[in-house]
């Protein structure tokens, strides 16, 4: 299973930030491969249910994520089921007006084309979608 963990300090409060990444629609507007989110269901613990359509290296692929574990403010744990699963864990850090905020996610890719590029190809292209992410809630809670 890859790995990726990747941290951002953002100019905002941390309760303005956590709710932006949280809500599901938000999604495709600061993830650059998810080209849709649909199927949102709110869970009574808090957090959501959804399926996904994600594109990576051109191959459009679907998948689903619910939230495992809910804490506002604080944390979230998501597991992502179908073309890529593994667990999606956000982390948000309150400091002086400003939110420390880290993406941390393991996955491994079912599907079989992207399977067969170089690990070492899709771990970049991962490493750089995670940045991307990151800096798109930044720029958008910075704004």
């Amino acid at each position: 299973m890859a790995k990726i963990v990747k941290t951002v300090s953002i100019d905002a409060p941390v309760e303005q930030v956590f709710s932006y990444v949280e809500d599901p629609a938000n999604v495709p507007e600061y993830w650059p491969s998810v080209i849709e989110v649909k199927d949102v269901e709110s869970l009574p613990g808090g957090g959501f249910k959804y399926r996904w359509v994600y594109k990576m290296a051109g191959v459009r692929f679907e998948g689903g994520t619910e939230t495992t574990e809910f804490v506002v403010n604080q944390r979230t744990v998501s597991e992502n089921t179908g073309g890529v699963s593994g667990p999606v864990t956000w982390t948000y850090q309150s400091e002086a007006g400003q939110t420390q905020v880290t993406f941390e996610a393991e996955y491994i890719v079912h599907v079989p084309l992207l399977r067969k590029l170089a690990e070492s190809f899709l771990a970049k292209l991962n490493e750089q979608e995670a940045e991307a992410l990151l800096n798109n809630v930044k720029a958008k809670m910075e704004a």
